[in-house]
């Protein structure tokens, strides 16, 4: 096969990719990219990720490389919740293997109870719960339609870390990008299901545009 027509194209598509995986500031003293980037550097090639649907995901999505088939777990078409149950079945099947399963705060809330499974029967996965206060996707819609005109999407939740020690699991809270690695060696290490909350701002919608930014370019369009 004559491959000179895209071979020249090679190159800068791997430009461009690369240039992506460049972590972009965000608001808040939690930077998102460095943390799955981190992830990325320190997850061993076969571990597994599932996630469910919201923003959060796009931060795993852009900064974590997969490095081999079936390392993946995620919904196709907007299912919120999926990664809580999904990340303890894949410890089930490969207990062998690290399963790191991140959740929106609102996407948790939606089957964060099979915590309680993952203690009942010793599966050890960690759970990444990236809270910020809201329904972050929903909010972001609402922004960019009707900016300034919200709706049911803020949300009162509990202290997570809380929770999970009520549940029997390893529980901490990260305010501050350089305090998860630590979070997560002591999570990894506690022998038990693990949940780290980390503690977004709010702004930090989306890696490259923040919540203020997608409102004041909705509020520009309609003049």
């Amino acid at each position: 096969m004559d491959s000179s027509a895209w071979a020249s194209e090679t190159p800068v598509a791997r430009a461009d990719y690369e240039a992506l995986l460049k972590p972009l500031p965000t608001p808040g003293s939690v930077q998102m990219a460095e943390v799955v980037g981190w992830l990325d550097q320190q997850l061993p090639d076969d571990a597994i990720i599932t996630n469910g649907a919201g923003n959060y995901a796009t931060w795993v999505h852009r900064y974590y490389r997969y490095k081999g088939f079936r390392t993946c777990l995620a919904p196709t078409c907007g299912s919120m919740g999926y990664g809580v149950p999904a990340g303890v079945a894949a410890k089930l099947v490969h207990p062998d293997r690290t399963v790191v399963s991140v959740s929106g705060d609102g996407c948790y809330m939606m089957h964060g109870q099979e915590l309680a499974t993952a203690v009942q029967y010793g599966v050890n996965t960690i759970f990444l719960v990236v809270n910020n206060g809201m329904f972050g996707t929903i909010r972001m819609h609402q922004e960019r339609e009707y900016p300034n005109r919200i709706s049911a999407t803020d949300l009162r939740n509990p202290d997570f870390a809380a929770l999970a020690l009520a549940y029997g699991a390893h529980g901490e809270v990260v305010t501050r990008t350089e305090d998860f690695a630590g979070a997560f060696e002591r999570a990894k290490a506690s022998g038990r299901p693990a949940l780290i909350e980390i503690r977004v701002d709010p702004e930090a919608l989306t890696p490259a545009r923040s919540l203020t930014q997608i409102r004041e370019a909705a509020i520009a369009s309609s003049l």
